[in-house]
């Protein structure tokens, strides 16, 4: 009801949404590519401080608040004992938001970790079954405090709270799903916050990096592979009072309400020095935080900018994205797919991608203020409601409380960005275009996540348990059958992904691949137009221009 008594907000959504029907010639159900996993030359070796992806989203289940999601190091392999995966205790991990429209963090939740090792004179990092989080079998525990910053001023909204162990297996976690809800903890401020391993929630054919493969053509006919099957990360969830993230002090009564649009998006951050110590001592760690990573809106960095820019950018904040101008309005693939293949791509400057992805889309996601400055920030309309039916191409696909307008878990953000990278949105900007029939049909076959999403917070599907991993696809046939944690039905407002897939008795914990997929020339053109419409995530990289369609860079600057 509160949308349709939104004029402005349903007139820019439709107009959206006619744009991408242009282009929607044998549009399918195609799926999403990676995101920002070993993304930057630098943070690919501290693999501790990589953010990979940023969700956010009102939550299904209790709308008056937002949940955030914020996943850090990439491809974590269930089985990597003895000494499994944890938060660094010497990164700052922080999510940012913005409640202003002005590229500045008026918010800041900061977490830092500390770890304790109970017995030293064992490698094991449990000594028996772990019951609970306070079990003494649990040898190597870690705990980590909450810092809210607004405009600089801190409040500490929690502290020695405490993670899950690893998963790693029936005999040490026997019931690992009450661990990780164990970890689910009230903030002071009415918040809650979940820290540690979960499932990878992203899913995504990596094929394209093989020489820009796609396994079955034309790419929106599933037959992918999820190359994050199996894998699990550092999850950071949080889940706010929509209160206590609008400007106003109020949660925004309808999606025109002044203060309904917040930019999000997460850094983590070393110290300045770093000196090794002899003797097996920890390292000397002084001088301020200098950021190292960061990441709002998918497929940025990963993507577009070139790799004499990556570090640049992980180290840059929002407010300065003007510099990476240039990249965005001429970019390199969309001049590939003319130059080799004669697709049609929209002309540059690229000033669709410019209004969808960088300022927000007017009457929808773009902050209603007269302080706005172009910005990469993953940007939510608080005064959307959750959708009854979610449809995981979001507002392409005709829901309105999806990706762009924030990300939810579910969200098939490659395919969504594929399609605009390619021209499917350019007619909303510029009516006499045509966009190349290709534009709707991009994608990488892979239809969901490989586990379901909680029904509740942190909503993440549980960790993949280490016995029952089985990597790339090689089954253990001499060990006894084991499954991976049981998982929830799927939250509200979520889709449910399809069945697990089983080898042998055993669920795995990575897809065989390959096989039967042939590829042909035609695959390698289709293969080249993924790969390079991939990029679009990243087009929502570089800020620093305004909405209008005949800005310069001189305007932007000002």
């Amino acid at each position: 009801l509160i949308l349709m008594k939104t004029a402005k907000l349903l007139s820019a959504v439709v107009a959206l949404l006619m744009a991408f029907s242009l282009a929607a010639v044998g549009f399918g159900p195609g799926r999403a590519s990676a995101s920002s996993h070993r993304e930057a030359p630098s943070i690919s070796m501290d693999p501790a401080a990589d953010n990979t992806d940023v969700y956010a989203f009102t939550s299904p289940d209790k709308p008056d608040t937002v949940t955030i999601v914020a996943s850090f190091w990439p491809f974590e392999e269930p089985s990597g004992g003895p000494n499994f995966f944890r938060f660094g205790d010497d990164v700052l991990y922080e999510i940012h938001v913005d409640n202003v429209g002005d590229a500045q963090s008026h918010i800041t939740y900061q977490f830092r970790f500390n770890t304790k090792v109970g017995n030293g004179n064992t490698f094991l990092y449990n000594t028996g079954p772990i019951d609970s989080l306070d079990s003494p079998n649990w040898n190597v525990k870690q705990f980590y405090s909450v810092t809210r910053l607004d405009d600089g001023k801190a409040t500490e909204l929690g502290s020695n709270l405490k993670t899950p162990p690893s998963n790693i297996g029936p005999k040490s976690t026997p019931n690992y799903e009450a661990l990780s809800n164990a970890a689910i903890q009230d903030l002071s401020d009415g918040s809650k916050v979940f820290a540690g391993q979960s499932d990878d929630p992203f899913f995504v054919d990596l094929s394209l990096f093989d020489l820009l493969t796609i396994r079955k053509l034309p790419g929106n006919a599933g037959g992918g592979v999820d190359d994050l099957k199996g894998y699990n990360v550092q999850t950071i969830a949080l889940q706010i009072p929509k209160a206590k993230l609008a400007k106003s002090g109020t949660a925004p009564s309808s999606p025109t309400a002044s203060d309904a649009v917040i930019g999000v998006w997460s850094t983590t951050g070393r110290a300045a020095t770093r000196v090794l110590q002899p003797n097996g001592a920890a390292p000397q760690l002084t001088g301020d935080m200098v950021q190292v990573s960061r990441l709002g809106a998918p497929l940025v960095n990963e993507v577009i900018v070139p790799l004499a820019a990556k570090d640049l950018w992980n180290s840059s904040q929002p407010s300065g994205d003007a510099q990476f101008l240039a990249g965005v309005q001429d970019p390199e693939p969309a001049r590939l797919l003319k130059a080799l293949y004669n697709i049609q791509v929209p002309p540059t400057p690229r000033d669709d991608l410019v209004a969808i992805f960088l300022t927000g889309i007017p009457g929808a996601t773009q902050p209603n203020t007269a302080t706005l400055k172009p910005s990469e920030e993953l940007r939510l309309n608080m005064g959307v409601p959750p959708s009854a039916n979610p449809n995981s191409l979001g507002v392409v696909g005709g829901d309105l409380a999806g990706y762009p307008d924030g990300r939810r878990l579910a969200d098939d953000v490659t395919d969504i960005s594929l399609k605009a990278v390619a021209g499917a949105a350019y007619p909303l900007f510029h009516k006499d275009f045509t966009p190349d029939p290709l534009a709707a049909q991009l994608g990488d076959g892979v239809d969901a996540n490989d586990a379901p999403f909680r029904a509740s917070f942190p909503y993440v599907a549980l960790a993949w348990q280490g016995l029952a991993s089985v990597p790339h696809g090689v089954v253990a046939n001499d060990c006894a059958p084991a499954a991976p944690p049981a998982q929830p039905t799927a939250a509200p407002g979520q889709p449910t992904p399809a069945p697990q897939p089983t080898v042998t008795g055993m669920t795995p914990g990575m897809p065989k691949t390959g096989g039967g997929l042939g590829i042909d020339h035609l695959g390698d053109i289709y293969g080249i137009a993924l790969g390079a419409a991939t990029a679009l995530g990243g087009l929502v990289l570089v800020g620093g221009w305004a909405v209008r369609r005949k800005a310069t860079a001189e305007n932007i600057e000002k």
